[in-house]
């Protein structure tokens, strides 16, 4: 047997529909994709996919490590909000809150703040080449 680690994999698939949206699926989700040059208020453009996509991961990476740490937690709300450079384009700056509704103490939301940031497979791929902060905080 083998020492490797089996690595996970991830599968999605984009079409474009028409010249104002596409679609995003994997597994049984589909999502509909802002794709049209002038814009298209009833889908998520790509930066906002991303922004979504690192939200995921931070309320994925809570949900992880709540039972670890036997942290009691009655809702999360995650506010992202990003700036994008123009040349060459992308996302210069990312500013994010978490917001949780917990009687822990602060020391406890730190070390679950702590964990986010550590073990969050997006938020360790944008950390690199985004100027990506952010608190957690108590509701």
């Amino acid at each position: 047997m083998s020492d490797t680690p089996v690595k996970m994999r991830f599968h999605v698939e984009s079409r474009r529909i028409d010249a104002h949206r596409s679609e995003s699926t994997c597994k049984l989700a589909s999502i509909t994709l802002d794709t049209d040059m002038g814009g298209n208020p009833h889908a998520f453009n790509p930066a906002e996919l991303l922004l979504a996509a690192l939200s995921a991961c931070m309320i994925k990476g809570i949900e992880r490590v709540v039972p670890i740490l036997k942290f009691e937690l009655r809702g999360v709300q995650v506010i992202v909000d990003g700036v994008r450079q123009d040349v060459p384009p992308k996302m210069e700056s990312i500013r994010y809150e978490i917001v949780v509704d917990t009687d822990e103490s602060d020391r406890r939301i730190d070390l679950l703040h702590d964990n986010v940031k550590k073990y969050g497979t997006v938020f360790n791929t944008v950390t690199p080449g985004t100027d990506l902060a952010g608190v957690m905080r108590r509701a």
